[in-house]
Protein backbone atom coordinates (compact mmCIF):
# COMPACT_ATOMS: atom_id res chain seq x y z
CA UNK A 1 0.00 0.00 0.00
CA UNK A 2 1.24 3.22 -0.52
CA UNK A 3 2.39 5.06 2.35
CA UNK A 4 0.72 8.90 2.13
CA UNK A 5 3.60 11.86 2.29
CA UNK A 6 3.47 13.73 6.05
CA UNK A 7 4.19 17.02 6.23
CA UNK A 8 7.06 18.43 8.61
CA UNK A 9 4.87 20.59 10.70
CA UNK A 10 2.04 17.35 11.28
CA UNK A 11 5.23 15.01 11.92
CA UNK A 12 6.53 17.16 14.51
CA UNK A 13 3.14 17.39 16.13
CA UNK A 14 2.94 13.80 16.14
CA UNK A 15 6.28 13.42 17.80
CA UNK A 16 4.84 15.73 20.72
CA UNK A 17 1.71 13.37 20.67
CA UNK A 18 3.67 10.47 21.20
CA UNK A 19 5.87 11.74 23.80
CA UNK A 20 1.99 12.65 25.63
CA UNK A 21 0.36 9.89 28.21
CA UNK A 22 -2.50 8.66 27.79
CA UNK A 23 -3.17 8.83 24.12
CA UNK A 24 -4.50 12.30 23.44
CA UNK A 25 -8.13 13.33 22.60
CA UNK A 26 -7.07 15.97 21.17
CA UNK A 27 -3.98 17.93 18.99
CA UNK A 28 -1.32 19.35 20.22
CA UNK A 29 1.18 21.99 19.07
CA UNK A 30 4.68 20.61 20.14
CA UNK A 31 6.87 22.69 21.95
CA UNK A 32 4.64 24.58 23.52
CA UNK A 33 5.97 28.05 25.11
CA UNK A 34 3.53 30.71 26.43
CA UNK A 35 6.21 32.97 27.23
CA UNK A 36 6.60 36.44 25.38
CA UNK A 37 10.74 36.49 24.81
CA UNK A 38 12.60 39.86 25.27
CA UNK A 39 14.97 40.59 22.40
CA UNK A 40 18.01 42.09 22.90
CA UNK A 41 19.52 42.97 19.75
CA UNK A 42 17.83 40.21 18.10
CA UNK A 43 18.43 37.57 20.69
CA UNK A 44 15.43 35.99 22.43
CA UNK A 45 15.63 35.90 26.28
CA UNK A 46 12.58 34.85 28.58
CA UNK A 47 13.02 37.31 31.12
CA UNK A 48 9.11 38.54 31.27
CA UNK A 49 7.52 40.27 33.64
CA UNK A 50 5.05 37.70 35.04
CA UNK A 51 4.31 39.29 38.69
CA UNK A 52 0.81 37.97 40.19
CA UNK A 53 -1.31 41.04 40.03
CA UNK A 54 -2.59 40.19 42.92
CA UNK A 55 0.08 39.52 44.83
CA UNK A 56 1.87 42.99 43.23
CA UNK A 57 -1.20 44.92 44.16
CA UNK A 58 -0.49 43.08 47.83
CA UNK A 59 3.54 44.23 47.89
CA UNK A 60 2.49 47.56 47.37
CA UNK A 61 0.16 47.64 50.08
CA UNK A 62 2.69 46.47 52.04
CA UNK A 63 4.94 49.30 51.19
CA UNK A 64 2.00 52.04 50.95
CA UNK A 65 0.98 51.41 54.98
CA UNK A 66 4.88 51.28 55.59
CA UNK A 67 5.15 54.38 54.52
CA UNK A 68 2.14 55.92 55.58
CA UNK A 69 3.46 54.37 59.46
CA UNK A 70 6.64 56.70 58.53
CA UNK A 71 4.78 59.87 57.55
CA UNK A 72 2.44 59.91 60.96
CA UNK A 73 5.91 59.57 62.67
CA UNK A 74 6.83 63.03 61.09
CA UNK A 75 9.88 61.78 59.48
CA UNK A 76 11.66 63.75 56.59
CA UNK A 77 12.85 60.73 54.99
CA UNK A 78 13.85 60.90 51.60
CA UNK A 79 12.43 58.91 48.66
CA UNK A 80 12.50 58.64 44.93
CA UNK A 81 9.13 60.10 43.76
CA UNK A 82 7.68 59.05 40.62
CA UNK A 83 7.06 62.78 40.41
CA UNK A 84 10.51 63.12 39.94
CA UNK A 85 10.89 61.09 36.97
CA UNK A 86 10.46 62.71 33.47
CA UNK A 87 7.93 60.16 32.37
CA UNK A 88 5.91 61.78 34.79
CA UNK A 89 6.36 64.66 33.83
CA UNK A 90 5.37 64.58 30.52
CA UNK A 91 1.86 62.50 31.43
CA UNK A 92 0.30 65.98 33.43
CA UNK A 93 -1.02 67.45 30.12
CA UNK A 94 -2.85 64.45 28.10
CA UNK A 95 -4.58 63.19 30.97
CA UNK A 96 -7.32 65.30 30.58
CA UNK A 97 -8.82 64.07 27.45
CA UNK A 98 -9.76 60.73 26.20
CA UNK A 99 -12.84 60.27 25.04
CA UNK A 100 -12.19 57.46 22.69
CA UNK A 101 -11.74 55.27 25.68
CA UNK A 102 -15.27 56.06 27.39
CA UNK A 103 -16.75 52.53 26.31
CA UNK A 104 -13.75 50.17 27.03
CA UNK A 105 -13.94 51.57 30.50
CA UNK A 106 -17.47 50.83 31.53
CA UNK A 107 -17.10 47.51 29.86
CA UNK A 108 -13.58 46.70 32.02
CA UNK A 109 -14.62 48.76 35.45
CA UNK A 110 -10.96 47.15 37.01
CA UNK A 111 -9.15 49.16 34.84
CA UNK A 112 -11.09 52.46 34.68
CA UNK A 113 -8.98 53.92 36.74
CA UNK A 114 -5.42 53.31 35.48
CA UNK A 115 -6.59 54.30 31.94
CA UNK A 116 -7.80 57.44 33.12
CA UNK A 117 -4.54 58.58 34.37
CA UNK A 118 -2.94 57.03 30.75
CA UNK A 119 -1.06 60.32 29.75
CA UNK A 120 0.16 59.47 26.16
CA UNK A 121 -3.37 59.65 24.38
CA UNK A 122 -4.02 63.03 23.36
CA UNK A 123 -2.90 64.35 19.46
CA UNK A 124 -2.20 60.71 18.92
CA UNK A 125 -5.76 59.00 19.06
CA UNK A 126 -4.79 57.94 15.72
CA UNK A 127 -7.65 55.60 16.10
CA UNK A 128 -10.16 55.81 12.84
CA UNK A 129 -10.47 53.23 10.43
CA UNK A 130 -7.92 52.73 7.84
CA UNK A 131 -6.40 54.81 6.88
CA UNK A 132 -5.36 56.08 10.34
CA UNK A 133 -5.83 59.81 10.94
CA UNK A 134 -2.42 61.15 12.00
CA UNK A 135 -0.80 59.27 9.29
CA UNK A 136 2.05 61.18 7.56
CA UNK A 137 2.31 60.73 3.60
CA UNK A 138 5.86 60.44 2.08
CA UNK A 139 8.58 59.77 -0.33
CA UNK A 140 12.00 60.30 -0.62
CA UNK A 141 14.94 58.18 -1.78
CA UNK A 142 15.37 54.36 -1.64
CA UNK A 143 17.69 52.78 0.89
CA UNK A 144 20.45 51.82 -1.49
CA UNK A 145 20.75 55.31 -2.88
CA UNK A 146 21.02 56.56 0.55
CA UNK A 147 23.72 53.81 1.64
CA UNK A 148 25.63 55.16 -1.04
CA UNK A 149 25.43 58.92 0.26
CA UNK A 150 26.00 58.11 3.51
CA UNK A 151 29.38 56.34 2.23
CA UNK A 152 30.71 59.89 1.47
CA UNK A 153 30.26 61.26 3.90
CA UNK A 154 32.93 62.34 6.36
CA UNK A 155 31.14 62.39 9.56
CA UNK A 156 29.78 59.45 11.21
CA UNK A 157 27.59 61.39 13.22
CA UNK A 158 25.99 63.43 10.62
CA UNK A 159 25.60 59.45 8.32
CA UNK A 160 23.69 58.71 11.66
CA UNK A 161 21.65 61.96 11.88
CA UNK A 162 20.87 61.48 7.95
CA UNK A 163 20.16 58.35 8.46
CA UNK A 164 17.52 58.39 11.21
CA UNK A 165 15.99 61.38 9.14
CA UNK A 166 15.45 59.12 6.24
CA UNK A 167 13.88 56.26 8.47
CA UNK A 168 11.15 58.84 9.66
CA UNK A 169 10.75 61.35 6.71
CA UNK A 170 9.00 63.55 6.40
CA UNK A 171 8.56 64.14 10.05
CA UNK A 172 11.32 66.60 10.80
CA UNK A 173 14.24 64.17 13.64
CA UNK A 174 13.69 67.67 16.52
CA UNK A 175 10.00 67.35 16.12
CA UNK A 176 9.78 63.58 16.75
CA UNK A 177 11.77 63.59 19.97
CA UNK A 178 9.79 66.51 21.11
CA UNK A 179 6.74 65.35 20.69
CA UNK A 180 6.45 61.43 19.93
CA UNK A 181 9.31 60.04 21.44
CA UNK A 182 8.79 57.62 24.24
CA UNK A 183 5.02 59.50 24.54
CA UNK A 184 2.58 58.04 21.24
CA UNK A 185 2.74 55.99 18.36
CA UNK A 186 2.34 57.17 14.91
CA UNK A 187 2.02 56.36 11.45
CA UNK A 188 4.28 57.01 8.02
CA UNK A 189 2.12 55.94 4.97
CA UNK A 190 4.17 56.79 1.58
CA UNK A 191 2.54 55.12 -1.04
CA UNK A 192 6.15 54.32 -2.47
CA UNK A 193 6.51 50.44 -1.86
CA UNK A 194 10.50 50.82 -2.69
CA UNK A 195 11.16 52.86 -0.35
CA UNK A 196 12.95 50.44 1.91
CA UNK A 197 13.97 48.38 -0.67
CA UNK A 198 17.41 46.17 -0.53
CA UNK A 199 16.99 45.93 3.29
CA UNK A 200 16.02 42.82 3.53
CA UNK A 201 13.67 40.43 1.17
CA UNK A 202 12.27 36.91 1.38
CA UNK A 203 14.65 35.98 -0.92
CA UNK A 204 17.15 36.92 1.39
CA UNK A 205 15.31 34.78 4.30
CA UNK A 206 15.71 32.42 1.95
CA UNK A 207 18.89 32.21 1.04
CA UNK A 208 20.17 32.60 4.84
CA UNK A 209 18.16 29.55 5.39
CA UNK A 210 20.24 27.77 2.27
CA UNK A 211 23.81 28.75 2.93
CA UNK A 212 24.19 29.80 6.97
CA UNK A 213 24.08 27.90 9.87
CA UNK A 214 20.39 28.70 11.38
CA UNK A 215 19.46 27.44 14.49
CA UNK A 216 15.61 27.29 15.97
CA UNK A 217 15.25 29.25 19.25
CA UNK A 218 18.71 30.60 18.61
CA UNK A 219 18.49 32.48 15.37
CA UNK A 220 14.80 31.30 14.44
CA UNK A 221 11.36 31.19 15.96
CA UNK A 222 8.26 29.64 14.69
CA UNK A 223 5.34 30.87 16.26
CA UNK A 224 1.67 30.71 16.03
CA UNK A 225 -1.48 32.38 17.58
CA UNK A 226 -4.79 30.86 16.87
CA UNK A 227 -8.35 31.04 18.85
CA UNK A 228 -6.37 32.97 21.34
CA UNK A 229 -3.30 30.31 21.88
CA UNK A 230 -0.08 31.73 21.45
CA UNK A 231 2.51 28.50 20.73
CA UNK A 232 6.07 27.83 19.50
CA UNK A 233 6.80 25.37 17.54
CA UNK A 234 10.45 24.76 17.40
CA UNK A 235 12.67 22.09 16.65
CA UNK A 236 15.76 21.03 17.86
CA UNK A 237 18.81 21.73 15.45
CA UNK A 238 19.28 23.60 12.18
CA UNK A 239 16.53 25.16 9.94
CA UNK A 240 16.97 24.15 7.05
CA UNK A 241 14.62 25.47 4.13
CA UNK A 242 12.95 21.96 3.68
CA UNK A 243 11.20 21.89 7.04
CA UNK A 244 10.82 25.75 7.38
CA UNK A 245 8.83 26.63 4.27
CA UNK A 246 6.58 23.39 5.69
CA UNK A 247 5.59 25.23 8.96
CA UNK A 248 5.17 28.54 7.13
CA UNK A 249 2.76 26.62 4.74
CA UNK A 250 0.93 25.52 7.75
CA UNK A 251 0.10 29.23 8.83
CA UNK A 252 3.09 29.70 11.53
CA UNK A 253 5.15 32.86 11.09
CA UNK A 254 8.72 32.65 10.97
CA UNK A 255 10.79 35.49 13.35
CA UNK A 256 14.36 35.88 12.22
CA UNK A 257 15.83 37.15 15.80
CA UNK A 258 19.25 38.56 14.56
CA UNK A 259 19.27 39.32 10.67
CA UNK A 260 22.23 41.70 11.23
CA UNK A 261 24.61 38.31 11.31
CA UNK A 262 23.37 37.23 8.32
CA UNK A 263 22.39 40.40 6.22
CA UNK A 264 25.03 43.18 5.73
CA UNK A 265 22.43 45.61 5.02
CA UNK A 266 20.86 45.12 8.31
CA UNK A 267 24.37 45.44 9.97
CA UNK A 268 24.98 48.65 8.10
CA UNK A 269 22.08 50.41 9.05
CA UNK A 270 22.05 49.23 12.86
CA UNK A 271 25.86 49.56 12.89
CA UNK A 272 25.11 53.66 11.81
CA UNK A 273 21.63 53.89 14.02
CA UNK A 274 23.39 52.98 16.88
CA UNK A 275 25.32 56.00 17.21
CA UNK A 276 22.81 57.72 16.54
CA UNK A 277 21.06 56.34 19.62
CA UNK A 278 23.77 56.22 21.62
CA UNK A 279 22.25 53.14 22.60
CA UNK A 280 22.18 49.18 21.05
CA UNK A 281 20.15 49.35 17.56
CA UNK A 282 18.56 45.75 17.34
CA UNK A 283 16.20 44.00 15.00
CA UNK A 284 13.67 41.09 14.19
CA UNK A 285 12.79 40.23 10.94
CA UNK A 286 8.99 38.81 11.06
CA UNK A 287 7.42 36.59 8.18
CA UNK A 288 3.91 35.81 8.22
CA UNK A 289 1.46 33.66 5.83
CA UNK A 290 -1.84 35.74 4.39
CA UNK A 291 -4.73 35.37 6.79
CA UNK A 292 -2.77 34.22 9.88
CA UNK A 293 -0.87 36.26 13.12
CA UNK A 294 1.67 34.82 14.85
CA UNK A 295 2.19 36.72 17.76
CA UNK A 296 -0.55 37.33 20.91
CA UNK A 297 -1.24 41.63 22.18
CA UNK A 298 1.74 41.94 24.48
CA UNK A 299 4.26 45.20 25.17
CA UNK A 300 7.83 45.54 24.76
CA UNK A 301 10.82 47.01 26.83
CA UNK A 302 12.21 48.43 23.79
CA UNK A 303 11.77 51.70 20.94
CA UNK A 304 10.24 49.97 18.22
CA UNK A 305 10.28 50.94 14.58
CA UNK A 306 8.22 48.47 12.33
CA UNK A 307 9.54 48.76 8.40
CA UNK A 308 7.01 47.20 6.66
CA UNK A 309 8.97 45.81 3.49
CA UNK A 310 6.57 43.08 1.74
CA UNK A 311 2.84 42.83 1.76
CA UNK A 312 0.73 43.75 4.38
CA UNK A 313 0.11 43.90 7.62
CA UNK A 314 -3.29 45.06 10.07
CA UNK A 315 -1.85 46.64 13.19
CA UNK A 316 -3.43 47.43 16.36
CA UNK A 317 -1.70 49.39 18.98
CA UNK A 318 -3.19 50.08 22.50
CA UNK A 319 -2.59 52.55 25.33
CA UNK A 320 -1.06 51.38 28.39
CA UNK A 321 -3.29 49.63 30.86
CA UNK A 322 -1.40 51.53 33.56
CA UNK A 323 0.83 54.33 35.00
CA UNK A 324 3.24 50.90 35.68
CA UNK A 325 3.08 49.93 32.50
CA UNK A 326 4.57 53.37 31.27
CA UNK A 327 8.05 52.59 29.66
CA UNK A 328 8.20 49.41 31.63
CA UNK A 329 11.74 47.91 32.51
CA UNK A 330 11.07 44.49 31.01
CA UNK A 331 8.70 42.96 28.16
CA UNK A 332 5.29 41.56 29.30
CA UNK A 333 3.38 38.35 28.89
CA UNK A 334 0.74 37.36 26.54
CA UNK A 335 -2.60 39.07 26.87
CA UNK A 336 -5.71 38.01 25.79
CA UNK A 337 -7.82 40.29 23.89
CA UNK A 338 -10.15 40.99 26.76
CA UNK A 339 -7.35 42.33 28.98
CA UNK A 340 -6.48 45.32 26.35
CA UNK A 341 -9.82 47.54 25.75
CA UNK A 342 -9.98 49.01 22.14
CA UNK A 343 -7.19 50.49 20.48
CA UNK A 344 -6.00 53.52 20.06
CA UNK A 345 -4.21 53.19 16.38
CA UNK A 346 -5.81 51.11 13.73
CA UNK A 347 -3.87 50.58 10.23
CA UNK A 348 -2.78 48.58 7.70
CA UNK A 349 0.78 48.79 6.78
CA UNK A 350 1.48 48.22 3.15
CA UNK A 351 5.52 48.11 1.78
CA UNK A 352 7.16 51.04 2.81
CA UNK A 353 5.41 52.62 5.62
CA UNK A 354 6.55 52.96 8.84
CA UNK A 355 5.06 52.52 12.43
CA UNK A 356 6.58 53.46 15.58
CA UNK A 357 5.63 53.08 19.02
CA UNK A 358 7.02 53.53 22.67
CA UNK A 359 8.13 50.37 24.93
CA UNK A 360 5.07 49.72 26.89
CA UNK A 361 2.39 50.48 24.19
CA UNK A 362 -0.06 47.05 23.59
CA UNK A 363 0.10 45.95 19.70
CA UNK A 364 -0.44 43.64 17.70
CA UNK A 365 0.00 42.53 14.11
CA UNK A 366 -2.58 39.82 11.33
CA UNK A 367 -1.76 39.27 7.94
CA UNK A 368 -4.66 40.01 5.43
CA UNK A 369 -6.02 37.45 3.51
CA UNK A 370 -4.94 38.48 0.24
CA UNK A 371 -1.44 39.09 1.00
CA UNK A 372 1.65 37.69 3.19
CA UNK A 373 3.67 40.27 5.20
CA UNK A 374 7.33 40.92 5.53
CA UNK A 375 8.68 43.60 8.20
CA UNK A 376 11.83 43.95 10.29
CA UNK A 377 10.89 45.66 13.79
CA UNK A 378 14.36 47.95 14.41
CA UNK A 379 14.88 48.29 18.12
CA UNK A 380 16.23 50.86 21.07
CA UNK A 381 16.80 52.26 24.32
CA UNK A 382 16.45 48.76 25.82
CA UNK A 383 17.69 49.47 29.69
CA UNK A 384 18.56 52.94 28.76
CA UNK A 385 16.93 54.94 31.25
CA UNK A 386 17.67 57.13 34.03
CA UNK A 387 17.34 54.35 36.48
CA UNK A 388 19.19 52.06 35.05
CA UNK A 389 22.31 54.90 35.27
CA UNK A 390 20.97 55.07 38.61
CA UNK A 391 21.44 51.34 39.10
CA UNK A 392 25.30 52.07 38.16
CA UNK A 393 25.51 55.46 40.47
CA UNK A 394 24.36 54.72 43.64
CA UNK A 395 26.19 51.48 44.65
CA UNK A 396 29.44 53.36 43.05
CA UNK A 397 28.71 56.21 45.24
CA UNK A 398 27.82 53.82 48.44
CA UNK A 399 31.09 52.56 48.02
CA UNK A 400 32.48 55.93 48.02
CA UNK A 401 30.67 57.52 50.96
CA UNK A 402 31.86 54.11 53.10
CA UNK A 403 35.57 54.51 52.52
CA UNK A 404 35.15 58.07 53.06
CA UNK A 405 32.65 58.88 55.69
CA UNK A 406 32.52 56.97 59.21
CA UNK A 407 28.83 58.23 59.58
CA UNK A 408 28.48 55.18 57.28
CA UNK A 409 30.53 52.67 58.56
CA UNK A 410 28.73 52.94 62.63
CA UNK A 411 26.74 50.40 63.15
CA UNK A 412 23.07 49.71 63.33
CA UNK A 413 20.92 50.04 66.76
CA UNK A 414 21.43 46.95 68.81
CA UNK A 415 17.60 46.01 68.99
CA UNK A 416 16.34 47.65 65.31
CA UNK A 417 14.92 44.30 64.10
CA UNK A 418 12.39 44.25 66.49
CA UNK A 419 10.87 48.07 66.29
CA UNK A 420 11.67 48.10 62.37
CA UNK A 421 10.19 45.95 59.06
CA UNK A 422 7.16 45.47 57.65
CA UNK A 423 6.37 43.05 60.39
CA UNK A 424 6.14 46.11 63.03
CA UNK A 425 5.29 48.56 60.38
CA UNK A 426 1.92 49.33 62.20
CA UNK A 427 3.85 50.62 65.70
CA UNK A 428 3.89 54.16 66.62
CA UNK A 429 7.00 54.05 68.34
CA UNK A 430 9.96 56.82 68.42
CA UNK A 431 12.50 54.70 67.91
CA UNK A 432 11.11 54.03 64.17
CA UNK A 433 10.76 57.92 63.93
CA UNK A 434 14.76 58.06 64.75
CA UNK A 435 16.06 55.60 62.67
CA UNK A 436 13.96 57.10 59.60
CA UNK A 437 15.48 60.21 60.11
CA UNK A 438 18.59 58.83 59.83
CA UNK A 439 18.21 56.99 56.43
CA UNK A 440 17.07 60.59 55.40
CA UNK A 441 20.10 62.05 56.90
CA UNK A 442 22.46 59.28 55.19
CA UNK A 443 20.98 59.16 51.78
CA UNK A 444 21.01 63.32 51.85
CA UNK A 445 24.68 63.12 51.98
CA UNK A 446 24.80 60.14 49.34
CA UNK A 447 24.52 62.18 46.40
CA UNK A 448 27.68 64.40 47.45
CA UNK A 449 29.65 61.41 46.74
CA UNK A 450 27.79 60.53 43.82
CA UNK A 451 30.63 59.51 41.42
CA UNK A 452 28.01 60.39 37.95
CA UNK A 453 31.26 60.69 35.26
CA UNK A 454 32.34 56.86 36.03
CA UNK A 455 29.11 55.70 36.34
CA UNK A 456 28.26 57.09 32.94
CA UNK A 457 31.12 55.49 31.92
CA UNK A 458 29.91 52.16 33.64
CA UNK A 459 26.78 52.61 31.51
CA UNK A 460 28.82 53.78 28.26
CA UNK A 461 31.07 50.36 28.53
CA UNK A 462 28.10 48.13 28.15
CA UNK A 463 26.87 49.71 25.51
CA UNK A 464 30.06 49.31 23.46
CA UNK A 465 30.22 45.33 24.79
CA UNK A 466 26.15 45.96 23.01
CA UNK A 467 27.30 47.05 19.85
CA UNK A 468 27.80 45.68 16.19
CA UNK A 469 31.24 46.40 15.02
CA UNK A 470 31.06 49.33 12.47
CA UNK A 471 30.23 48.17 8.84
CA UNK A 472 33.13 49.57 7.28
CA UNK A 473 32.63 52.08 3.65
CA UNK A 474 35.22 51.33 0.62
CA UNK A 475 37.30 54.21 1.85
CA UNK A 476 37.69 52.73 5.50
CA UNK A 477 38.14 49.15 4.43
CA UNK A 478 41.14 51.20 2.59
CA UNK A 479 42.80 53.14 4.67
CA UNK A 480 42.29 50.78 7.40
CA UNK A 481 44.32 47.57 8.65
CA UNK A 482 41.25 45.39 6.64
CA UNK A 483 43.25 47.41 3.72
CA UNK A 484 46.79 46.82 4.66
CA UNK A 485 48.91 45.82 2.09
CA UNK A 486 50.60 42.95 3.64
CA UNK A 487 50.77 39.24 1.80
CA UNK A 488 52.22 36.37 0.94
CA UNK A 489 53.56 36.65 -2.65
CA UNK A 490 56.24 34.86 -4.66
CA UNK A 491 56.89 32.57 -1.74
CA UNK A 492 57.23 35.02 1.01
CA UNK A 493 55.68 37.66 3.11
CA UNK A 494 55.12 41.29 1.33
CA UNK A 495 54.66 44.64 3.27
CA UNK A 496 54.31 43.32 6.67
CA UNK A 497 53.66 45.73 9.46
CA UNK A 498 52.45 49.41 9.39
CA UNK A 499 54.47 52.16 7.85
CA UNK A 500 53.42 55.36 10.31
CA UNK A 501 55.96 58.46 10.52
CA UNK A 502 54.86 61.39 12.58
CA UNK A 503 53.99 62.37 8.84
CA UNK A 504 51.37 60.20 9.07
CA UNK A 505 47.62 61.58 9.08
CA UNK A 506 45.39 59.52 11.27
CA UNK A 507 41.74 60.05 12.91
CA UNK A 508 39.38 57.44 14.74
CA UNK A 509 37.53 55.00 12.06
CA UNK A 510 34.04 56.20 13.77
CA UNK A 511 33.19 58.90 16.00
CA UNK A 512 31.55 56.21 18.95
CA UNK A 513 33.91 53.23 18.51
CA UNK A 514 36.47 53.81 21.46
CA UNK A 515 35.73 55.24 24.94
CA UNK A 516 38.41 56.21 28.06
CA UNK A 517 37.29 55.21 31.32
CA UNK A 518 38.55 55.02 34.43
CA UNK A 519 39.33 51.51 35.82
CA UNK A 520 40.35 51.46 39.50
CA UNK A 521 44.18 52.62 38.84
CA UNK A 522 44.01 51.71 35.55
CA UNK A 523 42.80 53.56 32.36
CA UNK A 524 41.54 51.62 29.73
CA UNK A 525 40.01 52.08 25.70
CA UNK A 526 37.53 50.69 25.12
CA UNK A 527 36.26 49.83 21.56
CA UNK A 528 33.68 48.43 19.20
CA UNK A 529 35.66 47.50 16.06
CA UNK A 530 36.28 43.95 16.77
CA UNK A 531 32.74 42.88 18.26
CA UNK A 532 31.09 40.09 16.32
CA UNK A 533 28.18 40.63 14.57
CA UNK A 534 26.42 38.11 17.01
CA UNK A 535 25.32 39.55 20.31
CA UNK A 536 27.94 39.22 22.87
CA UNK A 537 29.33 36.77 21.08
CA UNK A 538 32.57 38.52 22.09
CA UNK A 539 34.12 38.85 25.48
CA UNK A 540 34.25 43.05 25.52
CA UNK A 541 36.97 44.48 24.10
CA UNK A 542 39.55 47.10 25.59
CA UNK A 543 43.06 48.19 25.97
CA UNK A 544 45.21 48.91 28.87
CA UNK A 545 46.43 52.10 28.38
CA UNK A 546 50.10 53.38 29.21
CA UNK A 547 50.28 56.72 31.27
CA UNK A 548 51.85 58.66 28.40
CA UNK A 549 49.00 57.74 25.77
CA UNK A 550 46.07 58.54 27.68
CA UNK A 551 45.98 62.36 26.76
CA UNK A 552 47.08 61.19 22.96
CA UNK A 553 43.97 59.05 23.14
CA UNK A 554 41.65 62.01 24.49
CA UNK A 555 43.40 64.31 21.91
CA UNK A 556 42.52 61.87 18.93
CA UNK A 557 39.06 61.36 20.21
CA UNK A 558 37.85 65.12 20.76
CA UNK A 559 40.01 65.53 17.13
CA UNK A 560 37.29 63.68 15.31
CA UNK A 561 36.22 63.72 12.26
CA UNK A 562 39.55 65.63 11.59
CA UNK A 563 42.90 63.95 10.65
CA UNK A 564 45.72 64.54 12.93
CA UNK A 565 49.73 63.73 12.15
CA UNK A 566 51.02 61.25 14.72
CA UNK A 567 53.86 63.99 14.94
CA UNK A 568 50.95 66.36 16.62
CA UNK A 569 50.19 63.94 18.95
CA UNK A 570 50.44 64.97 22.80
CA UNK A 571 53.25 62.11 24.01
CA UNK A 572 56.57 63.19 25.03
CA UNK A 573 58.93 61.11 22.75
CA UNK A 574 58.35 60.18 19.15
CA UNK A 575 58.46 56.41 19.64
CA UNK A 576 55.60 56.64 22.10
CA UNK A 577 53.62 58.74 19.15
CA UNK A 578 54.43 55.70 16.84
CA UNK A 579 53.65 52.95 18.71
CA UNK A 580 50.39 54.04 19.99
CA UNK A 581 49.58 54.92 16.45
CA UNK A 582 50.66 51.14 15.31
CA UNK A 583 48.85 49.59 18.34
CA UNK A 584 45.26 51.60 17.36
CA UNK A 585 45.54 50.89 13.79
CA UNK A 586 45.96 47.10 14.29
CA UNK A 587 42.90 47.03 16.23
CA UNK A 588 40.95 48.59 13.49
CA UNK A 589 40.11 51.90 16.02
CA UNK A 590 41.68 53.96 13.32
CA UNK A 591 42.05 55.17 10.15
CA UNK A 592 44.87 56.64 7.64
CA UNK A 593 44.27 59.64 5.31
CA UNK A 594 45.71 57.92 2.67
CA UNK A 595 46.21 53.95 1.95
CA UNK A 596 49.33 52.43 3.72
Amino acid sequence: MERKHMSAFAFYQSLKLSEDSPPPAKKRSIQVSSEKKKKENGVAHAHVSTADPALKVKKKKVRKRARSHGAEEKTTRSNVDVKALPVKALQAKPLQAKPLQAKPLQAKPLQSKPLQSKPLQSKPLQVKPLPAKGSVKAGGQALNVLLDELAKMNNSRDRASKLFQWLIDPIPAKAFFRETWEKKPVVVQRKNTDYYKGLFSTQEFDRILRQEDVQYGVNLDVTSYTDGKRETHNPPGRALPFTVWDFYENGCSLRMLNPQAFSSPVWNVLSILQEYFGSMAGANVYLTPPGTQGFAPHYDDIEAFVIQLEGKKHWRVYNPRSDDEVLPVLSSPNFDQAEIGKPILEVVLEAGDLLYFPRGFIHQGSCLSDAHSLHVTVSSYQKNSWGDLLQKLVPAALEVAMEEDVEFRQGLPLDYLSYMGVQNSDKHDPRRTKFFSKIDTLISKLKSFAPVDAAVDLKARDFLHDCLPPKLTAEELTCSVHGAPARWEHGRVMDAGAHFTSQTRIRLIRAGCARLCSDGDAVRLYYTTENCRVYHKEEMKSLEMKLEHTDAVEFLIHSYPKFVSVGHLPCDASRDKISLAELLFEKGIIQTARPQ
